[in-house]
């Protein structure tokens, strides 16, 4: 006899990766438990940046608002090359775009993650260890140790580790997880600094010898509150614990990552770069917490086998520049999420998780690639498109166009294709509402797919609003029509599905419809299909087809080019 399960899914690890994927998969229905090692939240601020792509995801979750109350703006970075000043890089995004780039301590973030989670009935089950795991062909079995000692044993249908950069659901997977270290050591501390540089901006500072190699270097994120910087610098010699970590790595699985050694820098030593590198005199004070950390560069082969899956830096790991590894992992976890949530509902077939790895490993594969070359040869803007660098870092060019998980392109070849962010725009009106909505406000809360319905005539959206609607009842899909901004709506309740107009002509502007057209718009805000109006019954078999087909695994141009 089946043992039967005592939940749908285990969650190994509670940062911002786990956090998210018990997040997205609570509010989709799926129960989970969440279990975390660690007895309480860490109080560092290790990832601090929060990308615009992350605060879209968040929209949709209703958790923007929350955070944007936290978070500080990140405007740019001041550059500095042996004491002279360089052209600053601003962080300037399209109007369209709903957010900007910010910073917030992990452990806020962490913290108002937890609270989100538990408002969906999941708390964090903290000084709780994974210890081992088997999977067979209808579920998993996990051994847990937990906070009183007791080891337990659980059945559930699948696992996801988000346990870090010494995972263990990695090691039992079996997963290779190549690359290796950079050589240098760097301390981390939370200050405050009495300088007058400009509020939002972030500080790189470097030394260049005569053959221009770097051998100093200071960088400086604003975090909340009154001149608080997250500052990261070279070791000095009397910290390093580089030999001692050489000699025996962290927990013996070879992997040299994130925070080490057990001397703390004390305020002198950050101050002592700063008095060298700071490009205004300044005086540190109120240090939080300072550690020393190490960097290494590693992806898996895959992001999962079976029924057990891992996430973040379980997946991979990379330089901090340009806050990416955070905000990737997250990404990790809403894809994964919302592919679990249709297979455990019994709405799509198991063989939609392969289109898991087949969509993030190629991403995590760039952004390993990109940050390697930022932190060895430094961030440069291309002055003949300094808008695509910038949109790159803030996530908002991640893709899966031409993947196994998407319809075919149709319309023109640069507006946005299935694969890609469906973007955001303003000026939706409905017939209620006095004031206008963007398409993230039409978005939020939604958990499944939503096929949006545009053109300018009653008449063309009647079958297809007929034929989303069909889809909706046997698939789950909601279904909206958008009407053109020159167009007289039909009169609600006509159409049998939400009706909005694009009195702004913003929808227009950046989808670019040929005529009357539909497109789907997957849970994690990407596109998965784009069509003729005429085709709508056609095209939502076909894609409800794909999430039940076995994808083909092999990369895709749209995904590694992310």
């Amino acid at each position: 006899m089946a043992r039967p399960y005592t939940t749908d899914v285990l969650i190994a690890g509670a940062g911002p990766v786990g956090l998210s994927a018990a997040a997205e998969l609570r509010r989709r229905g799926v129960r989970c438990r969440l279990v975390d090692r660690l007895p309480a939240r860490p109080p560092y601020a290790k990832a601090v940046g929060i990308q615009p792509r992350t605060l879209e995801i968040w929209d949709r979750m209703g958790l923007a608002r929350t955070v944007l109350e936290a978070a500080v703006p990140i405007r740019g970075q001041l550059m500095y090359v042996n004491g002279r000043e360089q052209p600053r890089i601003d962080l300037t995004l399209p109007p369209e775009v709903p957010y900007g780039f910010a910073a917030l301590p992990q452990y806020e973030t962490e913290r108002l993650l937890e609270e989100y989670v538990a408002g969906l009935g999941t708390a964090i089950e903290r000084g709780t260890e994974l210890l081992s795991f088997d999977q067979d062909a209808n579920g998993v079995t996990a051994r847990l140790r937990t906070a009183s000692g007791a080891d337990e044993e659980v059945r559930v249908r699948y696992l996801i580790g988000c346990d870090g950069a010494h995972s263990t659901v990695r090691k039992g997977l079996g997963l290779s997880f190549a690359g290796g270290a950079f050589p240098e050591e760097y301390m981390l501390a939370d200050v405050e600094a009495d300088w007058d540089l400009p509020h939002g901006f972030g500080v790189r500072s470097v030394h260049r010898a005569d053959d221009g190699s770097t051998d100093d270097v200071l960088v400086c994120i604003p975090l909340p509150g009154a001149s608080r910087y997250r500052m990261s610098m070279l070791v000095p010699s009397e910290l390093s614990t580089r030999a001692a970590a050489d000699r025996a790595p962290a927990r013996g699985d070879g992997v040299v990552h994130g925070l080490e050694g057990s001397r703390a820098p004390e305020l002198s030593h950050i101050q002592a770069v700063v008095d060298r590198l700071a490009p205004r005199q300044a005086t540190l004070s109120r240090m939080r917490w300072s550690s020393v950390f190490r960097i290494s560069h590693r992806i898996v082969d895959r992001y999962g086998d079976g029924r057990v899956f891992v996430a973040g830096d379980a997946a991979h790991i990379h330089p901090p520049t340009g806050a990416q590894g955070m905000n990737t992992g997250i990404q990790d976890a809403c894809n994964l999420a919302w592919k679990l949530a249709l297979v455990v509902h019994g709405e799509a077939g198991p063989a939609l998780l392969a289109g898991y790895d087949a969509e993030r490993r190629p991403v995590g594969e760039e952004v390993v690639g990109r940050t390697v070359r930022h932190a060895t040869q430094g961030f440069a803007a291309d002055p003949d498109d300094p808008r695509t660098p910038i949109l790159r870092e803030a996530q908002l060019l991640v893709g899966y166009r031409g993947g196994p998980l998407v319809g075919g392109a149709y319309g023109p070849g640069d507006a946005p294709q299935p694969g890609d962010r469906a973007p955001d725009c303003a000026g939706l009106t409905s017939p209620v509402a006095t004031y206008p909505l963007r398409l993230l406000d039409v978005l939020r809360g939604r958990t499944g797919h939503l096929v949006l319905l545009y053109a300018a005539r009653t008449a063309d959206l009647s079958d297809a609003a007929g034929a989303a609607g069909a889809a909706g009842r046997e698939a789950g899909l909601e279904a909206i029509a958008v009407f053109d901004r020159d167009a007289v709506p039909a009169t609600p309740g006509t159409l049998g599905v939400p009706v909005y107009r694009d009195a702004a002509g913003e929808f227009a502007r950046l989808y670019r419809p040929e005529g009357p057209t539909g497109f789907v718009i997957r849970p994690d805000g990407q596109l998965g299909a784009r069509f003729p109006l005429a085709d709508t019954a056609a095209a939502l078999s076909g894609y409800l087809a794909t999430l039940s087909a076995r994808p083909d695994v092999a990369r895709h141009p749209g995904a590694a080019a992310a």
